[in-house]
């Protein structure tokens, strides 16, 4: 246990360094001037040379991209996260106002995607060859192939603007002050978003949950509990459920790094203040410090989410306990995602 918890810890500190320095060479690569981007082409044409060369120096413009490393990476040491220029206020300030809708937005979105892919692979290999497999293997083939952004436009056009059953937007009804707004105006704007993007994480889990079941209910010992009088729903119940709980556990765990990234369409489409937002100004804008933040908090969601997996394996089978034989391999159940 010991060397897994020092394993865990060298691993996660290797991720941080290894994500911050390809944000930083990444945004030192980029052709966006952010004078220009944040201050905007007028101003900066009309703007004075001491003026402009006083805003660079402040920006570390013009600064080779290692030292700016090195002074971010000091600070972030010392609990200083930087400055936003595009929001021109502390990073942690910016990160405080936005994770909480993305936090909540991606945890409804992944609970509600496993627990509907789950049930829905169990039911379509119950109904193997049936209608209701049939459906469910079109509907997960269809999602699976669409890209989110056109799933939450075309969510936003029937739901919002056709049927009217949800705002277009925002994650509190627009000209409403903040102490009056409810919990059911929240949810409300969050429903729509939260829809979208567990859809599109649906088909993996179902379609990978229904291959598991058929191997199952292929096996021996479920012919030999059919063989008992058990309906295949019952045997399914009492026998089959615990043999597919470890691989949708790691299929489900393997889609939180996908959540993520699914997040910033879904906050872009619905316009949704959350991290996927001000990661999409803060690239657009070279803001470094505030990218290099939300890059960072986004691999230790996806690092915890890993963690956790193995920890709910140590649970359900107590052979892959880290203190008692080895962990379970992921690519060993034959997992893959999309890209």
């Amino acid at each position: 246990m010991t060397r897994f918890v020092l394993g865990s810890i060298a691993r996660f500190v290797a991720l941080m360094v290894a994500v911050s320095v390809v944000t930083f060479a990444l945004v030192s690569l980029s052709p966006i001037d952010p004078l220009q981007a944040n201050v905007g082409q007028a101003a900066l044409v009309s703007m004075s040379d001491e003026k402009r060369a006083a805003l660079a120096e402040r920006w570390g413009v013009g600064t080779p991209p290692l030292e700016r490393y090195l002074s971010w990476a000091a600070g972030l040491l010392q609990g200083d996260w930087g400055t936003s220029l595009r929001y021109n206020a502390p990073v942690l300030d910016v990160i405080a106002a936005r994770a909480g809708n993305s936090l909540l937005l991606m945890a409804v979105a992944w609970v509600a995607s496993g627990v509907l892919g789950f049930a829905l692979g169990v039911l379509a290999a119950l109904h193997r060859g049936r209608a209701l497999d049939r459906a469910v293997r079109a509907y997960c083939l269809v999602l699976a192939s669409s890209p989110t952004f056109w799933v939450g436009l075309l969510m936003l056009v029937v739901f919002s603007v056709a049927l009217g059953w949800f705002p277009l937007g925002f994650s509190v009804p627009v000209g409403k002050a903040a102490a009056d707004v409810t919990l059911a105006d929240a949810a409300r704007h969050l429903a729509l978003p939260a829809l979208t993007l567990s859809l599109v994480g649906v088909a993996n889990i179902a379609l990978h949950t229904r291959a598991k079941a058929l191997d199952v209910m292929g096996s021996e010992w479920f012919r030999f509990a059919r063989a008992r009088g058990l309906s295949p729903a019952r045997a399914m119940a009492r026998h089959g459920l615990r043999n597919l709980a470890l691989p949708a556990i790691t299929l489900q765990f393997a889609q939180v790094a996908e959540i993520f990234g699914g997040s910033v369409l879904v906050e872009e489409v619905f316009s949704y203040p959350g991290l996927g937002q001000a990661a999409v100004t803060a690239g657009l804008g070279g803001d470094v410090a505030l990218l290099a933040a939300i890059a960072l908090i986004s691999a230790a969601v996806v690092f915890a989410g890993n963690l956790a997996a193995n920890l709910i394996y140590g649970a359900v089978d107590p052979r892959l306990r880290p203190s008692r034989g080895p962990r379970r391999d992921p690519a060993a159940e034959g997992v893959t995602t999309r890209g």
